[in-house]
């Protein structure tokens, strides 16, 4: 079913097993750096985006509405903006579209630890433990997002038993 729902989601398995951890440290719009291992415990959604990109723009209340959903609980989403611009203006830009999430400043065109960016929208899946599990090009939902979260948790479950 897991196999399924990365379908359904477009996300691309690494693979070889399990990968390992990784870290990423990057500069918030609020200027405080924000690191991928400050959310160990909680999945991880990693999308690289840009102000100019249509279907970027399209799934930022979908990543608002997931993260805002469970950011207290089991996952957040930490946004990348992959794109010269400057942080006034990206900042206005979050606020007036209610981005919910963390927005961070990336360099755009930089080899980033958790893969390749070969296209904008680009979203990663980070583990609790802190493995990148797979990696969708192009838009997603919170509807697919949440319907992962749920599988796995229905695996972990199957698991303990």
């Amino acid at each position: 079913m897991v196999r399924w729902v990365m379908a359904f989601l477009g996300l691309l398995p690494l693979l070889g097993g399990a990968a390992p951890s990784v870290e990423l440290v990057l500069p918030g719009l609020d200027g405080k750096p924000y690191r991928l291992s400050d959310y160990r415990g909680q999945w991880v959604v990693v999308n690289y985006w840009s102000t100019t990109c249509p279907p970027c723009l399209k799934e930022i209340p979908e990543l608002s509405r997931f993260h805002d959903r469970h950011k207290d609980e089991d996952a957040v989403v930490l946004g990348i903006d992959y794109e010269e611009i400057p942080r006034l203006w990206l900042k206005e830009f979050s606020e007036n579209r209610k981005i919910s999430y963390p927005v961070l400043l990336g360099p755009p065109g930089a080899p980033t630890p958790l893969g390749p960016v070969v296209a904008l929208p680009s979203t990663f899946l980070v583990s609790p433990d802190g493995e990148v599990i797979g990696r969708h090009v192009g838009p997603v939902t919170a509807k697919a997002l949440e319907a992962f979260l749920q599988e796995r948790s229905r695996q972990a479950a199957g698991a303990g038993r």
